[in-house]
């Protein structure tokens, strides 16, 4: 059984610029490079990006492996993004006047939730989407 302090699963993002990517997630999402692996021609070739317990996996697109061929920036699919990402943080305020100086759009504002807290919904600068809030489902099942 995997261990309860860290998270087990960790989503893997493509994005077109992976090291402005990085950058621009530490910047205004507030997360820590754990890892980054350079790749050719400036691109990274794999970063671990930490935020709590959770964790994101970032690298760049390319059609050069059987993975890259799979997953794509929403910038390639006419700016769709297949799923999202919904993230914990304590104080979704602060976070979301962070995220919204460092240029992320607000595509959902601010905004308290009927079954529990209060969260807002962003996207990447490659259009991936991203919910911040202060419902933690695990404690809710407490």
């Amino acid at each position: 059984m995997a261990s309860s302090e860290r998270s087990t699963i960790m989503p893997a993002l493509r994005y077109r610029d992976s090291a402005a990517a990085v950058e621009w997630l530490c910047r205004a999402f507030g997360f820590e490079k754990r890892l980054v692996v350079p790749g050719p021609e400036g691109a990274v070739a794999h970063a671990e990006l930490t935020l709590g317990a959770g964790m994101v996996m970032v690298g760049s697109g390319h059609d050069g492996d059987a993975y890259g061929r799979l997953v794509r920036s929403p910038l390639d699919t006419g700016g769709l993004a297949t799923g999202g990402l919904y993230v914990v943080v304590d104080d979704v305020d602060a976070h979301h006047d962070r995220a919204l100086a460092a240029g992320a759009e607000i595509v959902l504002p601010l905004r308290n939730q009927d079954y529990g807290g209060r969260d807002y919904t962003c996207r990447d600068p490659e259009g991936h989407v991203w919910t911040f809030g202060t419902y933690d489902p695990w404690r809710a099942a407490d």
